[in-house]
């Protein structure tokens, strides 16, 4: 059958989601939106959210998300077919009839399961066998538990060329081979392929056997040994462990990236649970994307030694045209000669867990590896670092994302070469032990000494108002909770903010400044501060005295709407400006140069938009 993706979404639109989640967890309105205890990790306060209009749920707890499909699949446990024909038939809507041709392709692919289980079970039954002893004993070796032997399915191929053939020969030969499991070589009679190997199963999302992976046992190569592609198995769109990695991450909020799955299995086995790993090759497109779906920066531990290491900065490279905001990879930097395994026997999980928790993000390893490129003597040793660094710039697909590399970059290039430049100055900022103060009423400058920052790159003078008046005000909270759900501030600190002011608006039904900001970590608690005892907050909904009353609080909320609508509208009219300039340079035709003109223009008006309000506001001063 042919599922098409219009098809697919006439089925979301017709699934009210909060009544679809709210016949197995109790679901309260909060807004325009709906709020429970997720299902999916335990707690007390509600950071399950349900949005019927935008027809997803999403926990900001255990980052679990997911329409109503997902809800089916993740939570009721069925298929993906049978969370379609449940729905479609209280959607009142027919289920497409089937392709033959895609029934004879499920059919193979049912009959390659049956076939992948069967010699699982026989692969277990060796090594449990006489012939199993060497196996058994290389595991005892490793350090491995009889517990996690058999949880991950360690089982052994005899070193014999016709034994699983003889074994699983009711399934026939020409399903061996198409399930990689025989090699059939011209007119030659096929054999085995594993031989002499500890095997590995390696399973898809649901728990299905569909490849393997084998150790040698002695000498010979290679010493590790996938399965082939085949119609169950492919390995650059495959992550060994995946099946359960996905539910302990829900748990840990974040998934753990090492080279082999010798090194998944061993740091399980000590308590890490959220790993994964590639199958042989460098990480892909498609299992970045992958692990993206579970978090937003997977940590990417690779082997201390020079081959992990530029395992790793492959994969860096690899990532840039996909970078989207929020989503990134943290990078863990083994002990040299070290791998995940070594260091967890060697130091134990905590040391390992140290590690992980000094993670550094994609920036800071490109800058490391580019100023470890070479000799930055001379002027054009440094001429040679910024062009590299513009060549990953130039790969980032995301305008807004590729100016802050930009930034970042620029940033550390000034630090490094002019290490005796003035730090610029930073107010003094309270301390939770400090002299209380009332951050109602912040000193106020005149606006022409604000005005001049509107037309700066990167300006966060609206940010900065915005988050200042919630802090103010957190009854406003509510008010703008939609408008400001899909917002992602630049700095990564105010984002920061953000998400937890929006957290604890869900969390608790009335907030005052003082309970809002105490339950903040020291880092954000110290950016708040800042904000609420900044200079220069002019606009009206800032003031400290605004909001006494229910007139002027209304009033306040009608301007703060403004200003966040203003607030979102910029980057992507910065962005549309950005490509045009871009093209036009690199095009120079009239027609590049008038559009470069027009969006100009139109920036320059949005900014004085943004000034008369400004000025509106300071007017009433």
């Amino acid at each position: 059958m042919t599922l098409t993706p219009q098809w697919l979404d006439e089925l979301r639109s017709r699934i009210t989601l909060s009544a679809l989640i709210g016949r197995t967890v109790k679901v309260t309105r909060a807004g325009r939106e709906f709020k429970a205890c997720c299902p999916f990790h335990n707690e007390k306060t509600p950071s399950f959210t349900i949005n019927d209009e935008k027809g997803f749920y999403h926990c900001f707890g255990c980052s679990a998300h997911g329409d109503a499909i997902r809800w089916m699949t993740d939570q009721r446990g069925l298929s993906f077919m049978d969370a379609i024909k449940e729905l479609a038939a209280e959607a009142g809507m027919e289920v497409p009839a089937a392709d033959p041709r895609a029934a004879q392709r499920a059919e193979k692919a049912n009959n390659l399961y049956d076939v992948m289980t069967a010699a699982q079970d026989w692969f277990v039954q060796q090594l449990q066998g006489v012939e199993g002893a060497a196996a058994r004993s290389y595991l005892q070796k490793r350090g491995f538990s009889a517990k996690t032997i058999q949880e991950f399915g360690f089982g052994l191929a005899p070193d014999n060329r016709t034994a699983l053939k003889s074994a699983l020969q009711k399934f026939g030969i020409p399903m061996l081979v198409e399930a990689g499991l025989l090699i059939a070589v011209d007119d030659k009679e096929p054999y085995d392929r594993f031989r002499g190997r500890l095997m590995i199963p390696i399973r898809d999302p649901r728990g299905r056997v569909i490849a393997f992976g084998g150790r040698i046992l002695g000498d010979g190569e290679p010493k590790y040994l996938n399965s082939p592609d085949t119609p169950l198995f492919d390995k650059g769109r495959t992550l060994y462990n995946l099946d359960k990695c996905s539910p302990a991450s829900r748990k840990t909020g974040r998934v753990i990236v090492v080279e082999g799955y010798m090194d998944v299995i061993a740091i399980a086995q000590a308590g890490f649970a959220d790993a994964v790993a590639p199958l042989g090759t460098a990480l892909t497109e498609q299992q970045i994307q992958m692990l993206w779906r579970m978090t937003e920066k997977p940590l990417l531990c690779f082997d201390g030694d020079s081959a992990g290491q530029k395992a790793a900065m492959r994969a860096a490279l690899r990532a840039l045209p996909l970078l989207k905001p929020g989503h990134s990879l943290q990078f863990v930097t083994l002990p040299e000669g070290q791998d995940p395994d070594d260091l967890v026997k060697k130091s134990g999980p905590k040391a390992f867990a140290e590690l992980l928790d000094r993670s550094e993000p994609l920036v800071e390893r490109l800058w490391r590896s580019e100023v470890a490129a070479g000799p930055l003597d001379t002027p054009e040793d440094r001429a040679g670092l910024k062009q590299r660094l513009g060549g990953h710039m130039a790969n980032i697909a995301d305008a807004e994302i590729r100016r802050h590399y930009a930034d970042a970059f620029r940033e550390r290039f000034d630090t490094l070469f002019a290490p005796k430049a003035r730090a610029p100055f930073q107010p003094s900022i309270p301390t939770r032990k400090g002299k209380a103060r009332d951050w109602r009423a912040p000193q106020i400058l005149p606006p022409g000494a604000e005005t001049k920052s509107f037309n700066a790159k990167n300006s966060d003078f609206l940010v900065q108002g915005v988050l200042g008046a919630l802090l103010r005000n957190p009854v406003l909270i509510q008010h703008h909770q939609e408008a400001l759900s899909d917002f992602v501030p630049a700095d990564p600190n105010h984002a920061k903010l953000l998400g937890a002011i929006l957290d604890a608006s869900f969390a608790k039904e009335s907030l005052d400044t003082e309970g809002l900001i105490t339950i903040l970590d020291e880092k954000l608690y110290n950016v708040a501060i800042s904000l609420l005892h900044s200079n220069g907050k002019v606009f009206a909904f800032n003031r400290g005295d605004v909001g006494v009353g229910s007139d002027g609080l209304s009033n306040a909320s009608k301007e703060l709407g403004e200003a966040i609508r203003l607030m979102k509208q910029r980057p992507a009219l910065e962005e549309a400006l950005e490509r045009a300039t871009l093209r036009a340079s690199s095009e120079m035709t009239d027609e590049t140069f008038a559009e470069q003109q027009r969006l100009r223009a139109e920036k320059k008006a949005f900014d004085d938009r943004i000034i008369a309000f400004f000025r509106r506001d300071a007017d009433g001063l």
